[in-house]
């Protein structure tokens, strides 16, 4: 399975009224794009487009109460990749689907094929005063028993290396340089949780600045810890500001 590309979908309740929309005018400031029309049966896709390079991010309004994330690999032949994702441990979704798959600890995942049009990873952006950011990793936030299994999981399937993180429970996959998002997989806590789920994370030079920014455009702070913050969008999506350089992905 060659994997070309990765793009991140933001899951967002589409009701009560307005709260999509206030979701979407958010990601777009914070990510500096433009939301593109919408597309599907329902109109219910759309794709946030950088200034520069391809895009990665993409909206979907959503029947579910909470929002959520899940990711799309970009392959040369999905019916392939369905196979041999299967053969790790991926499992059908309930529903059935041809490319909908979960993850052997339950994260939501889909296989589509590779198109002419990505390839070229967007630059981080600079905002006033100087400083930089960009949305540049999917964090897979994993029970702690099926921590093991998912890691190893996640390395097959991509292809790419698994390495240990900054913290004992942080792994992490090596990203191939043109590729546009980081896989960090981390062991939670006795938190109760059954299944698998995910957040994004962006990368900042400077996690307190970046931090206000997202507060005034309606973000809440969740905790604060020395090398990230937790945040929630205005639809309660988590996600994270971090002290990573956003133009390696690597602690700065």
């Amino acid at each position: 399975m060659r994997l070309s590309w990765l793009s991140a979908f933001i899951d967002l309740p589409g009701r009560p009224p307005g709260r999509f929309e206030r979701a979407c005018a958010f990601w777009e400031a914070v990510t500096g794009s433009a939301l593109s029309a919408p597309r599907g049966e329902l109109q219910q896709f759309y794709t946030l487009k950088p200034p520069e390079g391809d895009a990665f991010l993409k909206v979907q309004r959503t029947s579910a109460e909470a929002s959520g994330c899940h990711l799309d690999l970009h392959v040369d032949d999905p019916a392939r990749a369905l196979e041999r994702a299967k053969s790790l441990g991926a499992a059908p979704p309930p529903g059935g689907g041809v490319l909908g798959l979960s993850s052997p600890a339950g994260l939501a995942f889909c296989l589509v094929a590779n198109r002419a049009d990505h390839g070229h990873r967007p630059p981080p952006q600079t905002w006033p005063g100087g400083a930089r950011s960009l949305v540049d990793q999917l964090c897979i936030d994993v029970p702690a028993p099926a921590f093991e299994a998912e890691c190893a999981f996640w390395a097959a399937l991509t292809g790419w290396e698994l390495r240990p993180g900054s913290r004992p429970e942080f792994s992490y996959l090596v990203r191939p340089p043109s590729l546009p998002l980081r896989l960090l997989l981390q062991r939670l806590g006795d938190d109760g949780r059954a299944c698998a789920g995910a957040h994004l994370d962006l990368a900042c030079d400077d996690v307190a600045a970046e931090a206000e920014r997202h507060k005034a455009l309606g973000a809440a702070v969740v905790r604060e810890m020395p090398n990230w913050t937790a945040l929630a969008d205005p639809a309660g999506l988590a996600y994270c500001v971090t002290r990573r350089n956003p133009g390696t992905g690597q602690l700065a």
